[in-house]
């Protein structure tokens, strides 16, 4: 049964926050449960967020909800185990709109490490806004 896989002892880390102003625009609020809040990254191509887990997890599902004209159109997931090179998962497409949207992810490898790169951008400078993130699947012990 898949579940969340971001917990108390999930490390995150973003690319950037808008104007270096996390207490407003920080990368906790991706995951606050709070419809009005969110992470804002400043302007630029490639930005990502990535995440280190406690334990090896096997992902099923990532969740993600946007602010329409700041989504990702060309993402990328990659992973790997905790010392390795991260390696390519999953190429997904969001479409541009405020809707929670799901990527499945068949046959996912064991990992300790993920990174999402949103390669581009809708905003003509390169910002994303991410309301809502979430990680589905199984923790292996």
């Amino acid at each position: 049964m898949a579940e969340s896989l971001i917990c108390n002892n999930t490390q995150s880390r973003v690319s950037s926050v808008l104007n270096r102003d996390v207490k407003q625009f920080g990368k906790k609020f991706m995951f606050d449960s709070n419809e009005e809040t969110c992470w804002n990254s400043d302007q630029g191509e490639s930005q990502w967020v990535a995440f280190e887990f406690p334990q090896p997890v096997k992902v099923s599902e990532l969740i993600l909800q946007f602010q329409g004209g700041f989504s990702g159109k060309s993402c990328k997931l990659k992973g790997s185990a905790k010392e390795e090179d991260l390696e390519h998962i999953l190429d997904f497409y969001p479409e541009d709109n405020n809707c929670l949207q799901s990527f499945p992810i068949q046959d996912a490898p064991l990992v300790q490490r993920l990174k999402i790169v949103f390669e581009n951008s809708a905003d003509f400078f390169g910002r994303i806004i991410v309301y809502t993130l979430d990680i589905l699947g199984e923790k292996v012990l």
